[in-house]
């Protein structure tokens, strides 16, 4: 990937340099990141590229360009902008009830007490829409939160192990709601959800949808539901925090999913996840293609909590990978709604997500930059190093 000298897009290159520098020391050197990937655009240029450590440490191989990582749920950025796509050919409409189009729903009921399969429930205040899939206010959950009896349920019926979207969807149909849509944030299997939707509206598998609509024209050669056996050599080794050591290499068989995940699925390169932020970026356009519209995107980077709220007022998710203060959700993205509040360099309209090993992408329009940051531990929260990245970037931008 073609690297310009920063001062050209407003950015210290002394500043840049103590990103690599404070990655290395705090993490990489020490085994805490086994190997990270960073970049910086800015003003369309790719200003900072810089990789750290090992892909994989135990074949002692040197963290590549070129790379393969398991993003999870920055599939989430992809499969929102998959289903607006679909808006945009008035296939649905935001407020459209989701039973309408996954008719096993119509009778979703909200969880009371008792546990799996004795549950007490009562009838939702209103239907399921669309817009609560992407926006983690529909009342489903996950089934890694520990925190309820219907995350129980969600790992006692295996709900995320689905064979099929259609399998799973059902399976939900069977479960009941965490509360009424609308009226709490939660993170959740919406997207996965979504992904199924897409497969609706589309008349196409979620993976053919994204090759034909997103991967191809974004020139994503290297993003898909699984990684090929050619392609193996270049996949990054996934590790898992270990508080008594060095992270610990977790074999997981990942290679081919059976169910196509929408919220967490996907594996990816630092260069095709590039593309789909310059995309973002540049108001839906790349290389002259046109995958969404501006005002499409303009929604979806608006806050839609009620009355503006931030996530401190609505969530009461046990895991999320933004931090609440300040902070609202759009349409499939976390929005920075007052950077004082959330104690962070940034600007207000910042959006971006994260993904469960770590990794990060965020976008601010009104500097024309984007950030992305990859690299192979579990769980996200385990270090604090999203908000130290805005800080090390952030603080390399040149006086206007």
């Amino acid at each position: 990937m073609k690297v310009v000298n920063p001062e050209t897009v407003g950015l210290d290159t002394k500043a840049l340099k103590n990103i690599r520098e404070y990655l290395d020391e705090t993490y990489v050197k020490d085994g805490k990141y086994v190997g990270t990937m960073t970049l910086v655009s800015r003003n369309g240029e790719v200003a900072y590229l810089d990789s750290l450590g090992m892909m994989d440490r135990e074949n002692a191989k040197p963290m590549q360009e070129d790379a393969i990582f398991r993003i999870y749920s920055m599939s989430k950025a992809i499969t929102s902008i998959a289903i607006m796509q679909l808006l945009e050919k008035s296939k649905f409409r935001l407020d459209d009830p989701v039973y309408w189009y996954i008719p096993s729903w119509k009778n979703l009921r909200v969880y009371q007490s008792g546990i799996y399969p004795n549950f007490i429930s009562s009838k939702p205040k209103r239907h399921m829409t669309i817009r609560d899939l992407l926006c983690h206010t529909s009342g489903l959950t996950y089934d890694f939160m520990y925190r309820t009896n219907v995350d129980a349920a969600y790992r006692k019926t295996k709900v995320q192990q689905s064979e099929t979207l259609e399998e799973f969807v059902e399976t939900l149909a069977s479960l009941p709601l965490e509360f009424s849509p609308g009226d709490k944030w939660n993170y959740s299997v919406s997207t996965d959800v979504l992904g199924y939707l897409v497969e609706v509206f589309s008349g196409m598998k979620l993976e053919e949808y994204f090759k034909e609509n997103i991967f191809n024209p974004l020139e994503m050669r290297d993003t898909s539901f699984s990684c090929p056996e050619d392609k193996l050599d270049r996949l990054s080794a996934l590790y898992e925090h270990n508080p008594q050591g060095q992270p610990r290499l977790l074999e997981i068989p990942f290679l081919n999913t059976k169910m196509a995940s929408g919220g967490g699925g996907l594996f990816s390169t630092m260069t095709d996840y590039h593309n789909f932020c310059y995309m973002l970026l540049h108001q839906g356009e790349f290389k002259g293609k046109r995958l969404i519209g501006r005002k499409t995107l303009e929604l979806m980077t608006a806050n839609h909590l009620p009355n503006n709220q931030d996530l401190t007022e609505m969530s009461e998710s046990a895991f999320s990978e933004t931090p609440y203060a300040g902070v609202g959700f759009g349409l499939g993205f976390s929005v920075m709604l007052d950077p004082a509040k959330s104690q962070s360099l940034s600007d207000a309209g910042e959006f971006g997500w994260g993904g469960a090993a770590s990794t990060v992408f965020f976008i601010n329009p009104e500097e024309d930059m984007f950030v992305i940051f990859l690299t192979q531990l579990l769980p996200s929260s385990t270090y604090q190093v999203r908000r130290e990245l805005r800080s090390l970037i952030y603080s390399a931008l040149k006086p206007k």
